[in-house]
């Protein structure tokens, strides 16, 4: 074991003294871990790759206990996710939310920093009339349970949603909701409103490009130079589809009393492989959907009817998935394959550490040592600027 820590050290080592005087283009960036695979690293050494590769925001699917102690005394912020499975109950029962967060949230909040808890994900796409229903009342009921914990200034809570919620989204200042959703879209905002939490979106241009190749842009759903379109409403132009569904979700917002809720994008990526009928997935149109993204998420540049407002994007995802159902797609989103090597260049070389650590104390001291990696490397970094400092 002390010659693997040892040689765990120097490689890590070597790593920051090779990336340390580049700006790292993870920063600013969420990621979405999902976890629906059999081939995963463990969490303790996706910890260090997202150390590597500076990732501070990480959005799960449920809050796993073992991905949340492995970031312990990290500086990463995490959103954890209460499945669908648990509205129902949570809706006509707020003592379920309370047992929940007593045994997800509380063990690890002291030393895991988790900032939100997102209720279901894109209910409404389900058409199931009850778990619709039973949204809002569990969320209320989440916050509520929070509140008694006194963490409700600490842990936002709110739900992310599909943009199949929209019934017009062009041009973008027409946007609106589905007739038949107003009715639960209506009191969710108020609430929203209410504890100034964020609306959620789930937003995908490829799905857009991929239904309509032919009337749709290639470069205008991947960030690419283009004439774009102005809003006939506003003369507003845009250059890219995201921004434009972002802003048309902004306008359904609006027509129901809301200026005051910010949009964020809690999903969003393209797919490096799928089906025959998948047109435009491949690991070039990936590379350039998420490697452009990154570019205008470090330049904190909003949607055109939100200039001041930089997007808040969660890419999806850190790994493919190899047991996800459905198309081939849905196992090709990820930025890396599980052996942590990337499936293809956006300018994110992270590091996956090759020795899998079972104890928690181990754990814990390995941890440790990439702190004290950290300090020297930050240290070497200092001296070195000032040497070519004094060398002027």
């Amino acid at each position: 074991m002390a010659t693997h820590s040892l040689s765990f050290f120097f490689r890590v080592l070597l790593l920051l003294f090779l990336t340390l005087s580049e700006r790292i283009k993870g920063q600013g960036v969420g990621i979405n871990y999902g976890q629906i695979a059999n081939n995963l690293p463990s969490p303790a050494r996706v910890a260090v790759l997202l150390r590597s590769l500076n990732i501070t925001r990480v959005k799960l699917y449920d809050a796993d206990p073992n991905v949340l102690f492995s970031f312990s005394n990290s500086q990463v912020d995490f959103m954890i996710g209460l499945g669908n499975e648990y509205l129902q109950n949570m809706s006509t029962d707020p003592t379920k939310a309370q047992d929940w967060l007593q045994q997800r949230l509380e063990p690890h909040i002291s030393k895991t920093r988790i900032t939100s808890v997102v209720v279901g994900n894109e209910i409404f796409k389900t058409n199931d009339h009850v778990l619709i229903q039973s949204l809002l009342p569990a969320m209320k009921s989440v916050y509520a349970a929070l509140t008694n914990l006194g963490l409700e200034k600490q842990v936002t809570v709110t739900s992310a949603h599909s943009l199949d919620i929209l019934s017009t989204s062009y041009p973008p200042s027409s946007g609106s909701f589905k007739e038949e959703f107003i009715q639960y879209l209506q009191p969710l905002l108020d609430f929203h409103s209410q504890i100034e939490s964020p609306f959620l979106i789930n937003a995908y241009p490829f799905f857009a490009y991929k239904d309509s190749p032919k009337e749709v842009p290639l470069e205008y759903v991947l960030f690419q130079p283009n004439q774009g379109m102005v809003d006939p409403n506003t003369n507003l132009h845009y250059d890219n589809m995201l921004f434009a569904q972002v802003d048309a979700l902004y306008s359904a917002i609006k027509t129901l009393g809301h200026t005051d809720i910010e949009v964020r994008i809690s999903e969003t990526g393209w797919p490096s492989k799928g089906d025959e009928n998948e047109i435009g997935a491949s690991p070039e149109n990936a590379a350039l959907y998420n490697g452009n993204l990154l570019k205008l998420i470090q330049q904190r540049k909003g949607t055109p009817a939100k200039q001041s407002v930089p997007i808040d994007v969660y890419v999806f995802a850190l790994f493919n998935e190899n047991l996800k159902p459905g198309p081939v797609s849905e196992r090709n989103y990820g930025l890396f394959y599980p052996d942590g090597k990337p499936v293809y260049n956006v300018g994110m070389q992270g590091y996956l550490p090759d020795i899998i650590y079972t104890s928690r104390a181990t754990t814990i001291k390995i941890l440790n040592l990439w702190r004290v990696v950290m300090g020297l490397a930050v240290a070497w970094f200092i001296l070195d600027m000032g040497d070519k400092m004094r060398m002027r």
